[in-house]
């Protein structure tokens, strides 16, 4: 194992402190691992929670800021945060008007978040979570009942985000955040395992000619495993699966994210395949991320992720964000 890291033990809490030194705009509370806007709550203003496990960076700490996540709970490496963490970002984020969190579905992530929303409605906080279950290629797969949450993740984060900023009523930012993530749907493609450092040995095996079709973003078994074959036909593996299950047509908002190991001429590459692809069959790419969003440590590979848009949410897509690892309009 090479990682840039001192010790296993501390890979998350030394990380932490990192992300403190480098972005005053964000209050970090190292001890009790939890991100929040530097300043406090925004009176009146609904507050947007995630979490999960560290190795998936900028996911979540990163999308924490204007227009997007008011904090985030990072628990260990590939390992759900704790209802503790969680109850304390909701506590510290509450305005009055409620707070929203952001799950993906794996189920320490679902149980924890579901447990911290009962503290804080014990103490008067309002929470109403939405479960983001995006990945089309497993049901019922490692750590999860039904579909794995993934790259959705971060359109739910900017939209309900955007609409929180515009001061709307809690009800309002959960039901567009439920219709985001309905209308996105995702897939994911690993040429290489990534090395967990407390395990310090690779998650699985893959041979140098062989796909993990579908992977999850801990290394889960995806649909299958194949021979490499060539980006074009690896755009159309993943986007053939997404359009099983949800239509592609008009504009659409879509990512093309790195899973930690890829370089961007690749995704850059990729991103042109998975255009030319959705306007073959009657799609039209309005806007798009290139790059790493939520990753995997190190692993080598790519997840796409398609969002159906439509007027609103476009426009709130497009709203003003600051944060570490998104921003513009500001």
């Amino acid at each position: 194992m090479k990682k840039l890291i001192n010790s296993p033990e501390t890979v998350v809490t030394e990380a932490l402190e990192g992300v403190a030194a480098a972005h005053p705009s964000l209050s970090v509370d190292v001890e009790n691992k939890v991100i929040t806007r530097a300043g406090g709550p925004t009176p009146g203003k609904v507050g947007l929670v995630s979490g999960g496990g560290s190795g998936h960076e900028p996911l979540h700490g990163g999308f924490v800021g204007y227009g997007m996540l008011d904090a985030a709970c990072p628990g260990e490496v590939f390992t759900s945060p704790v209802p503790d963490q969680m109850l304390a970002a909701t506590q510290a984020v509450n305005g009055g008007a409620g707070v929203l969190h952001v799950v993906k579905n794996y189920t320490g992530d679902v149980l924890n978040f579901q447990m911290a929303a009962e503290m804080a409605e014990d103490e008067g906080i309002e929470v109403v979570p939405v479960v983001i279950n995006d990945d089309v290629a497993v049901e019922d797969s490692l750590y999860t009942a039904g579909r794995r949450g993934t790259g959705a993740t971060v359109f739910v984060e900017k939209i309900a985000g955007a609409l929180a900023e515009e001061g709307a009523g809690l009800a309002a930012v959960a039901a567009l955040a439920r219709e985001v993530n309905e209308r996105s749907r995702s897939f994911g493609v690993a040429l290489s395992s990534c090395v967990v450092p407390a395990a310090g040995k690779p998650t699985f095996e893959l041979g140098e000619a062989e796909a993990e079709l579908g992977i999850g973003i801990h290394g889960e078994p995806g649909r299958t495993r194949a021979p490499l074959t060539p980006a074009s036909e690896l755009a159309a593996v993943a986007l053939d699966a997404i359009r099983a299950d949800l239509p592609i047509k008009g504009d659409l908002l879509v990512m093309v994210n790195g899973m930690g190991g890829t370089p961007l001429i690749e995704l850059y590459l990729m991103f042109n395949e998975v255009r030319k692809y959705l306007e073959a069959h009657g799609g039209h790419v309005a806007r798009n991320l290139v790059g790493n969003y939520i990753t995997s440590l190190e692993m080598q590979g790519f997840s796409m992720t398609v969002c159906q848009l439509t007027d609103t949410l476009t426009r709130l897509w497009d709203a003003p964000v600051d944060t570490p690892a998104l921003r513009w309009g500001r």
